[in-house]
């Protein structure tokens, strides 16, 4: 288990409100830190997803990333296929 630190953070009474109601009334986690780890963890995938999304959209519009996409089909075409 990760070493684990203690934090100070000022929460709004709703957001505290919130994070009570999902820990104990839904038992999202099994404790209000639980229900904020997880929180945090899934608002990074979330910021992660979206810029990788975004340098895939940038990618998609360099002609040499897509020349180079291009040739790298055309030398792996031939070489092995997904049973029909």
């Amino acid at each position: 288990m990760e070493p684990r630190s203690k934090r100070t953070y000022r929460l709004s009474g709703r957001a505290q409100s919130r994070v009570r109601e999902l820990a104990g009334e839904y038992g999202l986690a099994a404790s209000q830190d639980a229900v904020v780890e997880l929180a945090v963890d899934r608002l990074y995938r979330e910021v992660e997803a979206a810029a990788e999304a975004a340098r895939w959209a940038e990618a998609a519009t360099d002609s040499a990333f897509r020349a180079e996409v291009a040739d790298l089909e055309r030398e792996f075409s031939g070489i092995e296929t997904w049973p029909a």
